[in-house]
C-alpha cells in the first residue's frame, strides 16, 4: 500500500514538473534566420510566428520570389531549433525514468 502511495506522489510530482516545463517551451522565443540574416523569424514556443525581419535590400521586385523562400526558410529554422530546445527540456524531465527505447515522452 505504501507503494502505490508513494507512486501516486511521484505521479503528482512529475505531473507538476511536466507543467513547469509545458509553461517554459510556451515562453521560450526562437529565432530562425535565412540568407545569411537578410530574413529573421521569430516564434514562440509553440510554433507561432511573433515577428520577422526582413533586410530592406530585399525589396526588389524581382527578388519577391526568393524573399519569399528565405521566409519560409527561417520559419523552418525556428521551428526546427524550437523542437529541439522543447524535446532537450522534455529529457531533463524524464531523465532516469524508464522509458522503453524509442519512446517520446510526452505521448
Amino acid at each position: 500500500m505504501r507503494d502505490i502511495m508513494g507512486m501516486m506522489g511521484k505521479v503528482k510530482e512529475m505531473q507538476s514538473k511536466m507543467e513547469k516545463v509545458q509553461a517554459e517551451i510556451a515562453a521560450m522565443d526562437i529565432e530562425g534566420q535565412a540568407g545569411g540574416g537578410m530574413v529573421t523569424v521569430h516564434l514562440d514556443g509553440k510554433g507561432v510566428m511573433t515577428s520577422i525581419k526582413i533586410d530592406p535590400s530585399m525589396f526588389k521586385e524581382d527578388d519577391v520570389e526568393i524573399l519569399e523562400d528565405l521566409i519560409v526558410a527561417a520559419h523552418k529554422a525556428a521551428k526546427d531549433k524550437g523542437e529541439a530546445q522543447a524535446q532537450a527540456k522534455l529529457s531533463e524531465l524524464t531523465a532516469g525514468m524508464p522509458l522503453p527505447p524509442g519512446m517520446k515522452f510526452p505521448f
